[in-house]
């Protein structure tokens, strides 16, 4: 193996190519085949700057349409019955059709990317076919260019799908892709093995050991490199080091330097492939020299696929903070000068200093007893049973974006976008009215992303023109960096939650992104304990929340989709993770009154598994994903004493739920918890839809409640 390597690289494209070719795909506007071809186009470019930046060890197969567990169950076979007519198979599992649901969506480990769960039971026939990985090798080769293809481990794979019992057959597609691959003179495979930094059983690490020496033992094979990242292999590293594979691939940024590996070649990730920080090359070159192995490559933690392209670019920033940067293109530069330094034998810079810490915070408030709040809300508030609301946003229509780009460029007065945020609320608030809805939102025309709209307007933030990220699909957000201590100096969304409540009289709820979610989905700092980074963003937004409630507004949303995606992978940190965040929500809503209702929202990231931790933020109402996970929510709230919303409709789909379906939805969560509980809404915002798809689809979810209120 080469000295110098990355795991993975983003694919999206410098400028979002990839996004608009999905998207122009999926509106008809352009053909399978143009949209390989860009595919094509951004795979060349990739390859030939890692190239040009002295990369030697190239990855291959890291490319994806929409997501790289999906792209193994294809490849597998693992394709189930209901999708294989569809017109595009690959796209009805990730979107959906008119006609069927998509596969179940999650975030991949800890990390605000979503993956594709694989659906394989009893019935599943599983068939290799290797088009896609060799084919990039052959893609590759043809510009001039060795590649290492990269696919998703079997023991990862089926671990993800619930279906290890299934190994042994997989296992023998593995062997099956391995044999194509040496056919095309391919030198090195790396599979993916990141469950392996979690918690595993003696009966999974006894298939560890299973899959590893049987792939070992082929007679022809490329060499193997088993990829691991986002922590310390543990238990795991002396199975992997007792088979047959030739390379092991372990976080040292996240993870211990490993103990002596003889006979292997370590691939050292030292460049973390999760921050935008520069590496501090003395650091990183004593972690070098402390790897006991044959060979030490040098390489990234994981794949650079959560970091934005190319910091250069960003004029905006000041250049004090962006010559502490880097992104893909400078971590990838990083880890050539690494090795170069590592073979020449030097030792790397200095250390940075540490910033000084702010004051402690005040002691966490504490809110009334929540049947105290429950009956002075049910006083003010007035509700029906089963309420209906919705999760916060609504569509962004080209027309709002294209005013927000140009009141940036100077282009737009500011008077004249905010009367056009204006007209978008109006619009928003009258559609709900019409269509039936209990407790309104305002839209959030004036926001551009959850997060970065509270960036723009805290302390301690930096916010990027170009630093994109995808989360899934054609799905992409810009990270905020926080760089320092973080202070609101002025309300951030009073002035819109004032103007949608005169609008109408109905409550509307103040929509605030709660504290953990702020930094989950930032870059965070590296000189301060997340612990304390969340905890001074939670006092900010709890200045907000005493501003909403000061100037009128009932009922304030304070969403947490990301409580679990932070959750360690190891159950030995995870209790004192959920004790911090949790302590943190708190102290961002702690301060509300008896009457205001405070409301909570979490997605896509498996919360029955955390459902103790959701009791514990205390929150009047819960709003949770279970339309596309198949109510599996439901199956974990028994007991639950909070108002909760499951959601009966799977926004990131642009299919419109009949009636009967959101009924039967409603309908299952009715079974578990009493009708006082139960709220009524969809899944997540709806920002990612159109309008005709958003008042059709709640036009469905009003009226199945409507017929639920009926029978009780």
């Amino acid at each position: 193996m080469q000295s110098s390597t990355v795991l993975g690289y983003p694919r999206i494209g410098p400028h979002r190519e990839l996004k608009r070719a999905l998207e122009s795909y999926w509106d008809g506007r352009s053909t399978r085949r143009e949209l390989e071809a860009e595919g094509a186009r951004l795979r060349a470019g990739t390859w030939r700057r890692l190239a040009e930046l002295g990369l030697d060890g190239l990855p291959s197969n890291t490319f994806s349409l929409y997501d790289q567990v999906l792209d193994t169950a294809v490849m597998l076979g693992a394709v189930p019955e209901r999708y294989q007519a569809a017109d595009d198979p690959y796209f009805a599992m990730a979107r959906g059709t008119d006609g069927l649901a998509p596969l179940r969506m999650v975030k991949w480990f800890d990390t605000n990317y979503h993956y594709i769960v694989p659906e394989i039971g009893p019935e599943t026939v599983f068939k290799l076919d290797a088009g896609k990985p060799v084919g990039e090798v052959r893609e590759a080769r043809a510009l001039g260019y060795e590649t290492r293809p990269v696919v998703v481990g079997p023991v990862t794979f089926l671990l993800l799908a619930g279906a290890l019992d299934r190994l042994g057959e997989v296992l023998g597609h593995y062997e099956e892709l391995l044999a194509a691959l040496a056919g095309e003179g391919v030198e090195w495979v790396q599979f993916d093995e990141p469950a392996l930094v979690q918690d595993r059983t003696p009966d999974e690490l006894a298939a560890v050991r299973a899959a590893y020496e049987r792939l070992g033992a082929l007679p022809v094979r490329p060499k193997l490199l088993v990829a691991s990242y986002f922590g310390d292999l543990g238990e795991a590293l002396p199975v992997l080091a007792a088979t047959p594979v030739e390379a092991l691939a372990v976080d040292l940024v996240r993870g211990p330097v490993p103990p002596p590996l003889p006979g292997k070649t370590v691939v050292a990730g030292v460049v973390s492939g999760r921050d935008v920080w520069r590496t501090p090359p003395a650091a990183a070159l004593a972690k070098l020299r402390a790897v006991e192995a044959d060979r030490v490559v040098v390489g990234t933690s994981c794949s650079l696929l959560h970091v934005p392209y190319d910091v250069t670019v960003e004029d905006g920033l000041d250049p004090g903070l962006r010559e502490r940067l880097a992104f893909a293109e400078q971590k990838a530069a990083e880890v050539v000068a690494l090795a170069r330094a590592l073979a020449a034998g030097e030792t790397g810079g200095a250390a940075g200093t540490v910033p000084t810490r702010r004051a402690e915070l005040p002691p966490v408030p504490a809110r009334s007893p929540y049947a105290v709040r429950a009956a002075a809300q049910a006083e003010h508030l007035r509700l029906p049973p089963l309420p209906v609301t919705t999760i916060g946003s609504f569509p962004q229509t080209g027309e709002l974006r294209a005013a927000r780009a140009a009141v940036t460029a100077g282009t737009l007065a500011r008077e004249d976008y905010e009367r056009l945020v204006e007209a978008e609320i109006e619009h928003a608030v009258r559609v709900q009215e019409r269509l039936g809805l209990d407790v309104l939102v305002h839209g959030e025309p004036e926001r551009n992303d959850m997060v970065q709209y509270f960036a723009e307007h805290l302390d301690g933030f930096a916010v990027t023109a170009h630093g994109w990220v995808q989360s899934y699909g054609s799905r992409c957000t810009r990270p905020p960096i926080i760089h320092g201590d973080v202070g609101r100096p002025s309300p951030i969304t009073v002035r819109w939650a004032k103007y949608a409540q005169s609008l109408t009289a109905k409550p509307v709820k103040g929509m605030l992104t709660g504290p953990v979610t702020i930094v989950a989905w930032s870059f965070d700092r590296a000189d301060l304990p997340l612990r304390e980074v969340t905890h001074q963003v939670a006092a900010a937004i709890a200045e907000e929340v005493r501003d909403l409630e000061a100037a009128g507004v009932s009922v304030i949303q304070v969403d947490e989709p990301a409580l679990r995606e932070l959750l360690p992978l190891r159950a030995a940190e995870q209790a004192d993770y959920l004790e911090w965040s949790v302590a943190a929500y708190r102290r961002a809503t702690g301060a509300a009154g008896d009457r205001t209702q405070i409301h909570t929202h979490l997605c896509y990231s498996n919360a029955d598994q955390i459902l103790s931790a959701i009791d514990g933020l205390d929150a009047d109402v819960t709003t949770i994903e279970s339309a596309r996970s198949g109510t599996r929510i439901l199956d974990a709230v028994t007991g639950y004493a909070r108002g909760l919303g499951p959601g009966v409709y799977d926004i990131h789909s642009p299919r419109v739920p009949p009636v009967e379906e959101v009924a039967g939805r409603l309908a299952a969560a009715l079974a578990v918890l009493p009708a006082e509980q139960v709220w009524v809404n969809p899944d997540c915002g709806l920002k990612t839809r159109t309008y005709p798809q958003v008042e059709a689809a709640l036009a469905n979810v009003a009226e199945a409640a409507r017929r639920a209120r009926a029978a009780l």
